[in-house]
């Protein structure tokens, strides 16, 4: 009976309702889709590299490791000789392994130089391969293969000449030895979008006339030469390995670390990104925090809503009072329309949100490569639904009472 009147009473103030149910229905959207871009945001984020079992560096700290490695962010303390990369390569626990060489850049994009495996074995978002959009994997000397957002800004196409550049932001280029574009990458929302790829005996090349940072003045090798001479890698930035058996990880990973003939450090991928999301995680809490604040604001506005329509009611107060309905009847009544309010809403926001989800969820994937998951709406989204209908009927109290301490003759007195 109470619920009845109470739509009844809703569906009397249409207008004003449904405003209020719209606010309500934007501000969970809002709210449920903040935490679902902040919940695959940190799952795209830990799933940068997957499938890598190790990684390997100069002695540093896990996390500088990790963004020079993984995500092309500062510099190595130190490379690590050829001979040691030859020595891990040959443990029996290690089942394949990627050397990684960084140092050069192409127009602010950082250029790596490293092998065909790296195309097999680096994996993201729960072991996705890297595929080609266009061209083929570097088979020449010269050969590059560029990444979605190097292409995408630069505006490169398969077989355009690439200039490499000494170091990070020097003026100094590799004319004498221009790369091609022989692949472009899909988009992974990683930083291989960003990466200009080249092999390892490139870098050697592109270097044969260079020594301490410099080029040797009046010295100039033709290409031709240079193709005939061994270019062996004589260091390594870093190296990413896969171990035969998980059980293995460990022990590999304290042999490398008590390596004798250089300091070495070897991470875990995940426990050091999961580390450096801690770092750069406040800003998910601001986030949280704004969105449920939204949701707050607009349960407040349901309460002046209801406070506002007090005045108007208080007739119709009177007349359910003077028919015998109790005080807390009254004010039963008015809790079960803030609860019936926000119910609708939460609901409504649910489905805003995943209309939303199905329109924007390609183009995050293309844009930002940022994939959120359509699922069944999870333990914490209703949670969260439930507790918007208690927070409704919560603040729909302070208006009840007012209306439970209103009179027969306050609601009589009111002029027509």
């Amino acid at each position: 009976m109470m619920v009845r009147l109470a739509l009844a009473s809703l569906m009397a103030r249409a207008l004003t309702v449904g405003m209020t149910i719209l606010a309500i229905a934007l501000s969970v959207a809002l709210f449920l889709g903040v935490e679902m871009v902040r919940s695959g945001a940190k799952a795209s984020f830990a799933d940068t590299i997957s499938g890598t079992d190790l990684i390997v560096g100069a002695r540093a700290g896990s996390v500088q490791l990790l963004l020079y490695s993984v995500f092309r962010i500062g510099n190595a303390t130190n490379n690590v000789t050829w001979k040691s990369y030859q020595d891990i390569a040959a443990r029996p626990e290690v089942d394949w392994i990627v050397p990684i060489s960084l140092g050069d850049s192409h127009r602010q994009f950082r250029v790596m130089g490293t092998t065909q495996a790296f195309f097999a074995h680096y994996k993201y978002r729960q072991g996705r391969s890297l595929v080609l959009s266009d061209g083929a994997i570097m088979d020449d000397l010269f050969d590059t293969v560029i990444g979605a957002d190097v292409a995408a800004t630069l505006g490169y196409r398969i077989d355009d000449p690439i200039i490499v550049a000494h170091g990070l932001a020097s003026f100094a280029e590799h004319k004498d030895q221009p790369f091609r574009v022989a692949g472009i990458l899909e988009k992974t929302g990683t930083p291989v979008d960003r990466t200009v790829i080249i092999s390892m005996e490139a870098i050697e090349a592109i270097h044969v006339d260079w020594q301490g940072g410099a080029q040797v003045p009046g010295q100039s090798t033709p290409v031709d030469v240079i193709r005939e001479m061994d270019l062996t890698p004589k260091a390594v930035t870093a190296a990413l390995i896969g171990v035969e058996s998980p059980l293995q990880t460990f022990a590999l990973q304290r042999a490398i670390n008590e390596y004798r003939a250089e300091p070495l450090l070897a991470i875990l991928p995940g426990v050091a990104l999961q580390e450096l999301w801690g770092i750069v995680g406040i800003a998910e809490t601001a986030l949280f925090a704004v969105s449920a604040m939204v949701v707050v604001t607009a349960l407040i506005g349901m309460m002046a809503t209801i406070f506002s329509s007090l005045n108007e009611r208080r007739r119709e107060m009177a007349i359910f009072r003077a028919m015998g309905a109790r005080p807390a009847t009254i004010m039963s009544m008015l809790v079960i329309e803030a609860m019936l309010m926000a119910a609708i809403g939460a609901l409504l926001g649910l489905l805003l949100l995943y209309i939303g989800l199905i329109i924007a969820q390609p183009i995050l994937d293309s844009a930002f490569g940022l994939w959120l998951p359509i699922d069944a709406p999870s333990a914490r989204e209703l949670w969260a639904i439930v507790g918007v209908v208690c927070a409704g009927a919560i603040v729909s109290l302070v208006p009840a009472i007012r209306a439970y301490r209103m009179s027969i003759a306050d609601g009589m007195m009111v002029k027509s």
